[in-house]
């Protein structure tokens, strides 16, 4: 199955893509980590997108269309893979249209103001990397890691005007994506606002794995 996960910054996706890899057996494919490595390896794509990177500006999607094409060509990927954080617009799902057959696009249905509490409570430690929610998993002092007692920090992408403004570019530019594969039939949204397990058992079941 080649599949699709949709949904907010903060819906969960990283984790339910996580889960999924395991149960169907098929690669997570990220478009940043294949620039990543493109680049790394110095590939031709890589040498173009590193052009683009340097001179502060978008890869085009044409350069990363091409390296994704390459990647789900590799053998791993010969019975699916699951994409997470790409298509992003109606243009990059017209476009990967053109290089595989996307079987679903599975919505994590999240409302903004969830994410906004989830996503504006967390902390974490530099130092040590620990992780923590001021109300789902609070550290035992306020602001103190409990691991190796240093301080903790709210990461730039959690402070609330940087959330809102996530939010506001995923309404504007990728939710219409749920219109262009509802149209396709191949549209599956689910509740995300559960808990973890729950969330990844109604995503098993929306699949019929």
């Amino acid at each position: 199955m080649n599949l699709i996960l949709l949904g907010a910054p903060g819906a969960g996706k990283g984790t339910l893509a996580s889960y999924l890899v395991e149960k169907m057996g098929v690669p997570s494919v990220s478009t940043g980590n294949i620039l990543r490595e493109a680049i790394k390896n110095n590939t031709p794509l890589g040498q173009s997108a590193k052009q683009f990177m340097d001179a502060g500006q978008l890869v085009p999607d044409g350069v990363v269309i091409g390296m994704l094409k390459e990647r789900i060509a590799e053998p791993d990927c010969k019975n699916g893979f699951i994409l997470d954080g790409f298509p992003r617009t109606i243009p990059q799902a017209e476009a990967l249209d053109t290089i595989a057959t996307i079987d679903c696009a599975l919505s994590l249905e999240v409302p903004d103001e969830v994410i906004e509490g989830r996503m504006t409570g967390r902390r974490v430690c530099l130092k040590c990397g620990a992780s923590y929610h001021i109300k789902a998993n609070p550290p035992k002092q306020a602001d103190t890691c409990d691991v190796c007692g240093d301080k903790l920090h709210i990461r730039k992408d959690d402070k609330p005007d940087v959330v809102q403004h996530r939010l506001a570019t995923y309404h504007e530019q990728t939710e219409p994506l749920k219109d262009y594969y509802g149209k396709q039939g191949k549209l599956k949204s689910i509740d995300g606002t559960q808990g973890i397990r729950q969330t990844e058992q109604i995503a098993v079941q929306a699949l019929g794995l």
